[in-house]
């Protein structure tokens, strides 16, 4: 049973619906956690940035320890860790007990996502993974698409905590079927980078530090230049590490590929739209339109539903068209989108947003697992983790940061309180930029993936 790919399938596909629900949830709960813990604006984001922080600056360390001491073993300490700080999160006392707990999640969801992705590519061939990364894309649907209504009705019906449960416990049921999974590991192991590891988390964590703090500090406070100061430091030492290292968590080498720094670009374009308006248009659908946290969940499905279906379709579009293609079209559709979302406003109806964040929506739905395959086969199968790690590494960043600079951006037109008068004049000029800097992408990237062939299926993986 241990080497059934369909064990294998389940415990990914679970563990992928649970990561993107812990982040779209908590999104939701933000007014609630806000009141019930007397907490500000900037402790409050750090519930959602704490979490995407950790996740996005360790992708890099445990994809690459996925790959030397194997995925199986990474996998289940990452669910573990994932399910301890939801479990924490649900009896935190206070906010900054909170947001530790959210930050302790995003490391074990760092390891889980990695590992995940090299499993799955080690359990299928052929046509066979084509279809299980499809399933992959859609399970990553599922989490954005219900993670907001399902969210919605726990808060109203038990509370923000049962929001921070609901996915410990999704975890709680994959670390049950963990001894029934295969290991696979690189067959010529290394050393761990701690070095890059390091000067990386503390670069990125400096980063958001000085945007999630800046309004309340004053952006010319010296805490806040020193963050940022020191952490183009470190990202500098980030790069003179990796550039000296024989075996790199961060092949600097392969985004020298037109090809994967386009797929990278794309990939965090798209996250950098996405994930600030499922963080924050809830507030604003609760406190300005006045909604209920369950009907602003439910309005947000219509950015979330195509991820649902689009992502089984794309597979087939691209035996039709190039992937490079479709690629370039998800980035113009969320472009799109983002300049039409600009008509909402205190009075804005469900059938005005329908337009724009279902526009939006299909861009997301057609790149999801598409482009995480793309990625692993540029890749040589003994960096498979690795790989998965990189392009993560580029979504995950890029919505971290965007997230702290549209929560920078808000807390400044609202005085810190997201509510209007400045709420909407902040959140058009948020989708306005986002409409130009995607824009901006979808050529770039259309530039990028046009100088080489793109494979769309990665190679197969050891599996012991």
């Amino acid at each position: 049973m241990r080497n059934h790919p369909a064990v294998v399938l389940v415990a990914v596909l679970l563990s992928t619906v649970a990561l993107p629900v812990s982040l779209t949830g908590a999104s939701v709960a933000l007014p609630d956690i806000g009141r019930d813990l007397h907490a500000d604006l900037a402790g409050v984001q750090w519930v959602v940035n704490g979490y995407n922080a950790t996740f996005a600056s360790f992708m890099l360390a445990t994809g690459a320890l996925a790959d030397l001491l194997g995925r199986r073993r990474v996998f289940a300490v990452g669910v573990a860790v994932f399910a301890a700080g939801g479990l924490l999160a649900t009896v935190a006392g206070n906010v900054l007990l909170l947001d530790l707990a959210r930050a302790l999640a995003g490391i074990g969801a760092a390891a889980a996502a990695t590992s995940a992705s090299a499993l799955l590519a080690g359990a299928f061939h052929g046509r066979a993974r084509a279809r299980a990364f499809s399933l992959f894309g859609t399970a990553i649907g599922v989490g954005l698409a219900f993670g907001p209504s399902i969210a919605g009705l726990l808060i109203e019906g038990l509370g923000w905590r049962a929001v921070m449960a609901a996915p410990a416990l999704a975890a709680c049921v994959v670390l049950g079927l963990v001894p029934l999974l295969p290991e696979s590991r690189q067959p010529h192991p290394g050393r761990v980078d701690w070095p890059g590891t390091l000067s990386f988390t503390a670069a990125l964590l400096l980063l958001i530090f000085g945007f999630v703090q800046g309004p309340a500090y004053g952006w010319t406070a010296p805490a806040i230049l020193a963050a940022f100061v020191a952490a183009l430091v470190l990202l500098v030492l980030f790069v003179r590490v990796e550039r000296r290292r024989a075996d790199p968590m961060f092949d600097l080498a392969l985004l020298a590929s037109p090809r994967f720094l386009g797929i990278c670009l794309a990939a965090a374009t798209i996250v950098a739209v996405l994930v600030p308006l499922l963080v924050y248009l809830p507030s604003y659908l609760t406190t300005v339109v006045g909604l209920s946290p369950g009907a602003a969940g439910a309005t947000l499905i219509l950015l979330t539903a195509p991820t649902l279906v689009l992502p089984l379709l794309s597979g087939a579009l691209t035996r039709l068209v190039p992937a490079t293609a479709v690629t370039v079209v998800s980035v113009l559709l969320v472009a799109a989108g983002a300049a039409w979302a600009t008509v909402l406003g205190p009075r804005v109806g469900t059938g005005t947003l329908a337009g724009p964040l279902l526009t939006i929506g299909i861009g997301v739905g057609l790149s999801i697992g598409l482009l995480d395959a793309i990625a692993i086969g540029s890749v040589a199968p003994s960096r498979a983790a690795t790989g998965a790690g990189m392009i993560n590494t580029a979504r995950l960043t890029s919505e971290t940061v965007a997230i702290a600079v549209v929560g920078a951006v808000l807390a400044s037109t609202t005085a810190g309180h997201l509510a209007d008068p400045g709420f909407t004049g902040g959140l058009r000029t948020v989708l306005r930029s986002m409409a130009g800097l995607a824009l901006a992408a979808a050529v770039t990237v259309a530039v990028l993936v046009r100088r080489s062939p793109v494979r769309t299926e990665p190679e197969s993986i050891a599996v012991g």
